[in-house]
């Protein structure tokens, strides 16, 4: 937690002519577009790995025609089919569990009072008026959300918002463009979770609100960061 600590008030420093006393926010956005950039590679992969199962969808299409008076045997065909071809169903959930430790670090790094046996001086600094270790409660904690703070907290919930839309939008046209064919015939199920996944896939972005409103501010500039990264990703590496 000290050298994760030290990294981030290295990079405060280097942005502070820039960004003066919001440089440790400016800091952490950089911190996670350098996460985003290690984790680029296995998203294009994912990306890969979905035009691949979009490019299995004919195959599928056979095996239901010759299964498709035995589920449980055409189930089998589907993931024997994608085993074969090297392809995983669920891969594309990869690049986001990566992040969850980055994530978790900052988390910890702004809820602590103290970092290697002293005061974490982190606590101190600011994005304008809200301080990076405390949470929306705090902001409207006064009794107003137009204070300074909670309207910084108004100007990160329009932003993910905004991204959250934009990415509903883009997972139901994804999904309109490659659905995915059902391993058991004509109605029935999907690959084993798969069909849970899918449907709460357009919906995920907004449950960043819900992060965001709860987690230290710190944390929270690294989802809203994060998620509008992987919006932006995803409209390019599946256009």
């Amino acid at each position: 937690m000290s050298v994760f600590a030290n990294l981030v008030e290295h990079l405060a420093d280097l942005l502070q002519p820039l960004f003066g006393a919001s440089a440790a926010a400016a800091a952490i956005v950089l911190f996670t577009a350098l996460v985003r950039l290690l984790v680029h590679p296995l998203s294009r992969a994912a990306a890969r790995g979905q035009k691949a199962r979009t490019a299995l969808q004919p195959k599928i299409a056979e095996l239901r025609k010759k299964h498709g008076k035995n589920p449980e045997k055409l189930q089998r065909a589907v993931l024997d089919l994608h085993a074969e071809e090297k392809v995983s169903p669920l891969a594309g959930c990869l690049p986001g569990l990566l992040q969850v430790p980055a994530f978790f670090l900052l988390y910890h790094l702004f809820s602590s009072d103290t970092i290697g046996g002293r005061a974490n001086e982190l606590l101190g600094h600011e994005l304008f008026a809200a301080p990076l270790g405390e949470r929306w409660t705090d902001a409207i904690g006064g009794g107003s959300a137009l204070s300074g703070a909670g309207l910084v907290y108004v100007g990160l919930f329009v932003v993910v918002a905004g991204v959250a839309a934009f990415s509903y939008r883009l997972s139901k046209r994804m999904m309109a463009a490659n659905p995915v064919v059902p391993a058991g015939g004509g109605g029935g199920e999907q690959l084993p979770g798969l069909g849970a996944v899918t449907k709460a896939m357009p919906f995920m972005s907004f449950f960043t609100l819900v992060t965001v409103a709860v987690v230290p501010l710190a944390a929270a500039l690294y989802v809203v960061t994060s998620t509008t990264w992987s919006v932006v990703e995803r409209a390019v590496l599946y256009r």
